[in-house]
């Protein structure tokens, strides 16, 4: 163990000297401010940052990665301009500019809705079944025009799982663009089309597929081994081939096909490591889908599922909070936890490397950051 240490402080210590740091400054180089990045939490039932203190000062002292915002944290009053407050509070209290995430994938899954003076939206089932990619390139311009009049920048979305278990959560939520990974491909292209005409990440969900599966990854042990079929992974293959996957999320499904140890893809190497970096040549940024969900806190601890996510691959751990006041975590606690891990040896320092490099090429490539 004691040697395990003694090279991972070596690492450190010439890390300090030749990693790129945000803006070329040195002093964004250390360890702890590298963990920050790889964080993204939601930020409470606040619509006003001062009304979160915490979270302000996890903002200026540990250099949080970003935000993730739900719908508790729009006003019914002025939404729009009391969400933009909101959005320019927290980019001001960031040490690195952060980024600021939605759940905004159209119809039943939308956070900005009509009745606080918002767009309709379409989902993707209903933009699948007219099958006129015209229509969902409308639709998702509209969305990604407003989110850049927000200034949210990233956007967890669009969902390129296939409708193959009509009774799961994804088909009833009508959050697929259907069972035909073709159909799935274009529309999911013209979406991402969209937003990047206005500088907005998006991210591909939920990787390896969760269209098959029977239950509910929110609630519980999620095993998708006996429905899950290789065609799930072809929408990512062809997206990833076109360069068109900035960012994917994991899903938390067990799948045994791909990992015999029966891990949730969001903790498994072979899942992510292995399957999405290795042999789909996937170079972006790994989100986790919420660390908090059911699948996870039910059935591994949290350093535990900390430990094994980044060793995994996962560049980007999403903490939503969205859960009793006494279950909620602490950015400062996530951030001792994975400084531990370093230590002791149970994280490998270039894996925090890694992430932190592929999260600052993120930021660059929508102009975040220099």
């Amino acid at each position: 163990m004691k040697k395990i240490k003694s090279i991972s402080l070596s690492f450190l210590f010439i890390s300090m000297f030749f990693n790129i740091g945000y803006s070329s400054h040195s002093q964004y180089d250390s360890l702890k401010i590298k963990i920050s990045q790889m964080l993204v939490f939601g930020i409470q039932d606040v619509q006003k940052v001062m009304e979160a203190d915490s979270m302000l000062d996890a903002y200026a002292n540990t250099h949080l990665g970003g935000v993730i915002l739900f719908e508790k944290n729009i006003s019914k009053k002025r939404s729009e301009h009391q969400l933009k407050v909101l959005i320019d509070e927290i980019q001001r209290s960031s040490q690195i500019p952060s980024f600021i995430a939605i759940d905004e994938e159209g119809g039943k899954v939308n956070r900005l809705k009509p009745k606080y003076g918002f767009h309709q939206t379409r989902s993707a089932k209903y933009l699948g079944e007219i099958n006129n990619l015209d229509s969902t390139y409308h639709y998702a311009k509209l969305t990604s025009d407003l989110l850049k009049q927000l200034g949210i920048n990233v956007n967890f979305a669009p969902v390129v799982d296939l409708a193959i278990n009509k009774s799961n959560f994804i088909h009833k939520a009508e959050r697929s663009f259907g069972r035909d990974s073709d159909k799935v491909f274009f529309h999911s292209r013209n979406f991402i089309k969209a937003h990047e005409e206005n500088n907005i990440i998006t991210v591909l969900k939920h990787f390896p597929g969760h269209g098959s599966s029977e239950t509910d990854t929110h609630k519980e042990f999620t095993d998708v081994s006996d429905t899950w079929i290789v065609e799930e992974l072809f929408p990512y293959h062809k997206l990833i081939l076109e360069d068109k996957a900035d960012g994917i999320m994991t899903s938390h499904v067990v799948n045994s096909k791909i990992d015999g140890d029966l891990l949730p893809a969001t903790l498994s190497d072979k899942s992510i490591n292995k399957l999405l970096r290795e042999f789909l040549d996937y170079e972006g940024v790994v989100f986790s889908d919420d660390m908090q969900m059911g699948a996870i806190i039910r059935n591994y601890g949290v350093k535990e599922a900390i430990v094994l996510a980044i060793n995994a691959g996962v560049d980007v751990l999403i903490f939503s909070n969205n859960m009793l006041y006494k279950d909620r975590v602490e950015p400062n606690e996530i951030i001792s936890i994975i400084e531990e891990g370093v230590r002791d040896g149970e994280i490998s320092l270039l894996r925090i490397n890694e992430s932190f490099r592929r999260i600052q090429s993120l930021k660059k490539k929508i102009k975040l950051i220099n």
